[in-house]
């Protein structure tokens, strides 16, 4: 099997900070209560696109700025067991794949300070993508980039849109309960596990699923 991961929710626990900032900007700019929960998953570029399109240059170029900055101040400890997981993965040899709605600038950042050159055999940011999650593109590139087929993934998602995508893909996903409650998860998605972080959760319990 090939195990593919989203960034945000997923390895960081980061989407409690992005929803503070995201719920602020959705009252700057009139996009209504809870903005944040609308644009999970979506690239920066989709994100300007589809809310702030009637918005002039320079507005825009400050909302990506104030993301920016707020981006490299943020303070984010990774998800309980992650680490962990990656690396009993990687010490059985199996091929891993990040999959994520940031970009290259934030992604570099990110792997230089948890020392993650090694975690991963392939990474799909924001920047080689043209459709957002839940469109499955990003993790087909991946599967592409590891020379195997959909069918042979797990995903692993936090988000209503990416595990959408996972499944879009044709993918088994596992969901986090990390940024929406266990309860919802099992309510509004068909992820075919629901765990709560990676603490105690093993490859074997993975095989037991498929």
């Amino acid at each position: 099997m090939f195990f593919l991961f989203d960034l945000d929710g997923v390895i960081l626990d980061s989407e409690p900070q992005y929803d503070k900032f995201w719920n602020r900007q959705g009252e700057l700019h009139g996009c209504g209560n809870n903005f944040a929960s609308k644009i999970k998953g979506q690239t920066m570029p989709q994100i300007l696109t589809k809310y702030f399109h009637d918005f002039s240059d320079d507005e825009k170029n400050k909302i990506v700025s104030d993301c920016m900055q707020f981006e490299a101040a943020m303070e984010c400890p990774l998800i309980a067991g992650a680490e962990n997981f990656i690396a009993q993965l990687k010490s059985q040899n199996i091929k891993t794949g990040l999959v994520t709605s940031s970009d290259d600038i934030k992604l570099s950042r990110i792997v230089e300070k948890f020392k993650m050159q090694t975690w991963f055999d392939t990474i799909v940011t924001a920047n080689r993508v043209t459709h957002s999650k839940p469109n499955p593109q990003g993790y087909l590139l991946a599967a592409q980039d590891l020379k195997t087929d959909a069918k042979n993934c797990i995903v692993f998602e936090d988000s209503f849109a990416g595990i959408e995508a996972g499944h879009n893909a044709g993918m088994k996903v596992i969901a986090l309960a990390t940024t929406n409650p266990r309860k919802a998860l099992q309510a509004t998605t068909a992820a075919d596990l629901i765990i709560d972080d990676f603490v105690g959760f093993s490859y074997e319990d993975c095989l037991k699923m498929i």
